[in-house]
């Protein structure tokens, strides 16, 4: 789901859900009025100033977001598993809005990764690569049965292979045989992404909520 959509869709609801109470509470229909245009005086601001984040921020402290927020520590468990198995190092993970605007990261979660000595690779390079980039992906459907993030991993690793010089059709075939055997191995540690990913969820910071000890 996109910034504007899921902040659209979270203004909708606490508008509808004030509707709702507001008989019960005895607002003035004038108050529901007032209250609707700051709500979208403030979406407006947010897609502006900040890209939708603040709509991520508000809808991962629903109660709902733990869900998404769990997606996308599957997502991060698997890049992290698959680094490790290759020597790939890993500076940080993140998970959640709140952590990567504290980071000053655009994202809603990202693993990041310590910078290879050159921009052009060897092809075992590559495919180590192609295998930590595209197992974020492979995570999500691995639990989930589809992926929703990705875009940034794919983007990345198609940078890294025309840098490299090798043509389209060697880049496309040796990324389906990374993706191939990425996935095959996440099958096997199914167990690790999930606990991994459940840690990586107890740590993730949301508003309104105290920090992990």
């Amino acid at each position: 789901m996109g910034d504007g959509a899921l902040s659209a869709g979270v203004v909708v609801l606490a508008v509808s859900l004030l509707s709702l109470a507001a008989p019960l509470l005895g607002l003035s229909p004038w108050w529901i009025t007032l209250l609707v245009a700051l709500a979208l005086g403030s979406l407006t601001i947010d897609a502006a100033r900040f890209g939708g984040r603040g709509g991520h921020l508000l809808a991962e402290a629903l109660p709902g977001g733990e869900l998404r927020l769990r997606r996308i520590a599957v997502h991060e468990a698997g890049h992290a598993l698959a680094a490790a198995s290759d020597g790939v190092s890993v500076r940080r993970v993140l998970v959640g809005s709140l952590a990567c605007l504290r980071a000053g990261v655009d994202s809603g979660g990202c693993t990041e990764f310590a910078l290879p000595g050159s921009v052009k690779l060897s092809a075992e390079d590559l495919r180590r690569w192609s295998r930590v980039l595209q197992a974020g992906i492979a995570a999500e459907r691995l639990i989930y049965g589809d992926s929703v993030g990705g875009d940034d991993d794919r983007a990345l690793l198609g940078r890294l292979w025309g840098l490299s010089g090798f043509d389209v059709e060697t880049a496309r075939r040796e990324q389906r045989r990374a993706r191939r055997e990425v996935e095959q191995v996440l099958r096997s540690r199914r167990a690790e992404i999930e606990a991994e990913a459940e840690r990586l969820l107890a740590a993730a910071p949301r508003l309104g909520r105290r920090p992990p000890p």
